[in-house]
């Protein structure tokens, strides 16, 4: 009879409860609340649970003595590493006695004052190193660190050292161009570039790649690590149906706008780097093309099918494309390069900038900094967000944008927008198109001597027009006749000094609408006409909300804002709203004590003196509600309304830094009028254009497309539309697009388009 075999040896050996293994020579035992350490079989200590000094004794030893090493004395006492680590160097610095550290801040250190953190985020816009302005404070600079991250600040990547190549560098002759620098080149502060950047000077002529192979670019990845190239050339390989290579068809609308260009001309060079400054860009503007809304939306994406797009072996992934935002936001010339872009749209599209019309849209912010609140209109809360104000011209297109100094109204930042428009348009009248935000009598003067006219609706009370007054008017606009029931007659402000012509629609309801404007060469109907026009900004706003996620977050950082701006007073708010109570309650009684007048029977009570008496009590009671009124009106009388932000928060005045986001709006900007660019061109081909123009022209840039090289072209063939005529308003647009003779940017291959034919 065989012996059931049992593979346990030990079936009774367990460790007791409470016992913990540091290692294979220490263990910890707890029982109750005591707790004992053991080294190899041997007590080394023993303790309570609430000395927390003989507890960090033992971990000391423990480590200090070789026993253990700091990560599994960690984990069995379930503390950091870094506790480790601060008990042993208090141990070193002050024996058994420091171990005492006892609860709160430590005795002997400083802390820092609210004026001494702000004097801190000067110091560190100005560029000084945490060095510095430990020095200059008096503090450790781990508090200066510290600090600092709690605060928001964050650190940018360096700033790459500037690379000089010498005539005789032993570099492969089929370097790029713009690699090597010339004696007639130059310098960089005189193209626009950032001294901080690669002294690289631009290229004329187009970069050329040692690399043979367009999958397999690790030759060119070698030089731009050695500091040898600053962008990588395009490298295309004939392919069939790539994915979303239709967006090469809006190419030539890019490269007219002059975005690469200005670019070059504002930024110079990312330094030394495979994907620099001409192929970030491109990269940026194909993602708006292609819908992806977020750098991390690259993710969800094929970088080597990207990179065919590009003439690359991959796309840039997230963190190297999110690493030249920083770098382009650190020049801080966001500002420079939206203005030489809309010089560049005012010399295309001068024709279409008769009216330009300037609305706000606020952004909302769902963090945890204090930030400014505003109205939210589509919300219609008031909540954390920051505005940008855009310019339109009269297609809708967007020609402009600027954020606004902790949500500046409309009429605050009109002055600021039409000084910018002045040094674009030149001496030209143009007729500047807002809403009831920017009313105000004296700003309208300002905006007529400034030699603009305006064109606004009219807000607050004013006498209703009478019906006999109104006549239909008719105007004819894109192929339609438009009617509208309007008044015209002269209005004066400002005691006769201003005066302007009001327009006044009446709809079939009987609701009257008034428009007020200085052209009076214009037909009324033409008026209201180029007035209510002004929602194709609201659309536009609601399009890029949707397509382009334009309120998406670009940048987490902060930087200080200006403390002493002045907001209204919540002292001043606290008293102003029990006013408005006792005022609404006294207007209540007085009402009620004119009702019973009005119903006072005078055969009961035929003289005044009776009705008081008979309304005693009602009386006392106005005559108290009328003391509380004046009691909170002397009271609101003595607190100011609008005090510097600093006086009523306890944290530092900050605000969402605008550069990166500032950049990111430009790009979509330019990818949006690329798209309306294609959208004009189309319009001739497609008769439902004003329907489905811009999700047609969506669908072809998101659609796949064969390539193929040659020594000169590179020819895009699109793969065939939903249905046979969207095919053909797409091969029209083919046909135009090949008329423009246009580059590959970075490359002498000419664009050639073209649809393979379908099979309907």
């Amino acid at each position: 009879m065989t012996t059931p075999r049992n593979d346990d040896l030990f079936p009774d050996v367990h460790n007791p409860q409470g016992t913990r293994v540091i290692n294979d020579r220490c263990l910890l035992r707890t029982q109750d609340t005591h707790r004992v350490v053991l080294v190899s079989g041997i007590v080394l200590a023993q303790y309570t649970l609430s000395d927390r000094m003989a507890e960090a004794n033992v971990m000391v030893s423990l480590v200090e003595q070789g026993w253990a090493y700091q990560n599994e004395v960690a984990a069995a006492f379930d503390c950091s590493v870094r506790t480790v680590r601060r008990h042993l160097r208090r141990f070193q610095q002050g024996g058994l006695a420091a171990l005492g550290h006892g609860s709160g801040y430590p005795r002997g250190q400083r802390r820092l004052q609210d004026s001494r953190t702000r004097l801190m985020q000067r110091l560190k816009a100005e560029g000084h190193s945490h060095c510095e302005i430990a020095r200059r404070l008096g503090v450790s600079e781990t508090a200066v660190r510290k600090l600092l991250r709690r605060l928001g600040w964050i650190a940018t990547s360096p700033v790459q050292p500037e690379f000089a190549l010498s005539a005789t560098s032993p570099a492969n002759s089929n370097l790029s161009a713009a690699a090597k620098p010339t004696a007639s080149a130059p310098p960089p502060a005189t193209q626009g570039s950032n001294p901080n950047l690669s002294a690289f000077s631009s290229a004329t002529t187009f970069p050329r790649s040692i690399d043979t192979n367009p999958a397999d670019r690790r030759g060119d990845r070698l030089l731009a690590y050695l500091g040898l190239l600053e962008d990588a050339a395009p490298l295309f390989g004939s392919a069939t149906a790539v994915p979303r290579a239709g967006v090469l068809l809006a190419l030539p609308a890019l490269i007219a706008g002059g975005v690469f260009e200005c670019a070059r001309n504002i930024y110079g060079s990312l330094g030394p780097a495979f994907y620099g400054l001409r192929t970030s860009l491109l990269t940026l503007l194909l993602m708006a093309l292609w819908r992806i809304k977020r750098p991390e939306g690259l993710k969800e994406h094929s970088p080597q099918d990207l990179g065919r797009v590009l003439g690359l072996d991959r796309a840039p992934e997230v963190k190297t494309l999110r690493r030249k935002l920083a770098r382009l936001a650190v020049c801080k010339r966001a500002a420079e390069f939206g203005c030489a872009l809309a010089q560049r749209r005012v010399a295309q599209r001068g024709a279409a900038l008769g009216f330009l019309y300037v609305d706000g849209h606020v952004r909302v912010y769902h963090g945890q900094r204090p930030l400014p609140k505003t109205h939210v209109a589509r919300m219609r809360l008031s909540m954390p967000a920051t505005t940008d104000y855009w310019v339109n011209n009269t297609a809708g297109d967007p020609l402009l944008v600027l954020t606004a100094e902790a949500n500046a109204s409309l009429a605050k930042m009109l002055p600021l927008i039409l000084k910018q428009v002045r040094q674009l348009v030149g001496d030209r009248r143009v007729t500047v198109v807002f809403d009831r935000g920017g009313y105000s009598p004296k700003l309208f003067q300002q905006i007529l001597a400034a030699g603009f006219d305006l064109l606004t609706y009219r807000k607050g009370r004013y006498p209703r027009i009478p019906r006999k007054c109104f006549r239909p008017h008719r105007t004819r606009q894109n192929g339609r006749t438009i009617t509208y029931v309007l008044a015209d007659q002269e209005v004066r402000w400002l005691k006769g000094k201003l005066r302007l012509r009001q327009i006044t629609r009446r709809m079939d309801n009987g609701h009257q609408t008034a428009i007020l404007t200085s052209r009076r060469d214009l037909p009324a109907a033409q008026v209201a006409y180029r007035m209510f026009e002004r929602w194709r900004q609201e659309n536009f706003f609601k399009y890029l909300r949707e397509e382009y996620a334009l309120d998406a977050l670009a940048d987490h950082a902060v930087e200080p804002d200006d403390p002493n701006r002045e907001v209204p007073n919540p002292a001043w708010a606290a008293v102003d709203a029990p006013l408005r109570q006792a005022h609404a309650h006294l207007e209540r009684l007085e009402s009620e004590y004119g009702l019973e007048a009005l119903i006072n029977s005078e055969l009961k009570r035929p003289t005044m003196r009776g009705f008081k008496i008979a309304q005693g009590k009602l009386g006392q009671q106005i005559d108290r509600a009328m003391q509380r009124v004046m009691q909170l009106e002397a009271r609101r009388a003595k607190i100011p309304r609008r005090v510097p932000v600093q006086a009523v928060m306890d944290e530092p005045v900050v605000k969402l830094a605008p550069e990166r986001k500032h950049l990111t709006n430009l790009i979509k900007m330019v990818a949006y009028q690329a798209e309306s660019d294609l959208l004009r061109m189309v319009a001739p081909h497609y008769r439902r254009v004003d329907d489905e123009g811009r999700t047609l022209i969506q669908s072809a840039l998101a659609s796949a497309a064969d390539l193929e090289v040659t020594e000169r072209e590179l020819r895009v063939t699109l793969v065939p539309q939903s249905s046979a005529h969207r095919t053909r308003a797409i091969a029209a647009l083919c046909e135009e697009l090949n008329q423009s003779e246009t580059l590959f940017p970075g490359s002498n291959l000419r664009l050639r388009y073209a649809v393979r034919k379908a099979t309907f």
